[in-house]
């Protein structure tokens, strides 16, 4: 049993997360993540199924792993420009929390900045399924509910 974390533990490791990701640390984002883990973003506003219906990204971590990889590789065409972003998270909520296993669901807002080459805005909402260790929190599933998911999209060279 796990008493309920209270919203600076909570915000501090959303933050931590956005800090991974402005610093382009993938490594350590991934390590975030439970073996099980899956990165989500949905298509479509309210989408509730995300292997049999098309998605912006739904990565489990092998995959995650394979697109560090080929973003890092030596030769690869993303090293001509190096990418930046600026994460902001605000409006942190607890929407469920199990005490018997210490795992919750955290829902925030987001915008984030992202220049590669040019300057692109996202915004939306995160929904964290955490995963207590017994030690830490680890990421069972981030599901990014970006504002305009139905709109087209370039290319997304980083995880939002």
């Amino acid at each position: 049993a796990r008493n309920c974390p209270d919203k600076n533990e909570l915000e501090n490791f959303l933050y931590h997360e956005a800090d991974l990701l402005d610093q382009v640390n993938l490594r350590a984002w991934i390590d975030l993540y439970t073996e099980d883990g899956t990165y989500w973003m949905p298509v479509e506003i309210g989408q509730t199924d995300p292997l049999n219906h098309i998605s912006i990204f739904y990565d489990d971590k092998a995959m995650m792993q394979i697109r560090h990889h080929n973003l890092d590789h030596a030769r690869a065409p993303s090293k001509e420009i190096e990418v930046r972003s600026s994460h902001i998270i605000g409006n942190v909520r607890l929407v469920d929390f199990e005490a018997d296993t210490g795992n919750c669901t955290v829902k925030s807002n987001f915008q984030a900045v992202v220049y590669y080459g040019k300057q692109t805005l996202f915004a939306g909402s995160y929904t964290h399924s955490l995963v207590w260790t017994g030690e830490k929190y680890l990421i069972r599933q981030k599901r990014v509910d970006l504002i305009n998911c139905d709109a087209s999209h370039g290319s997304m060279i980083n995880y939002i």
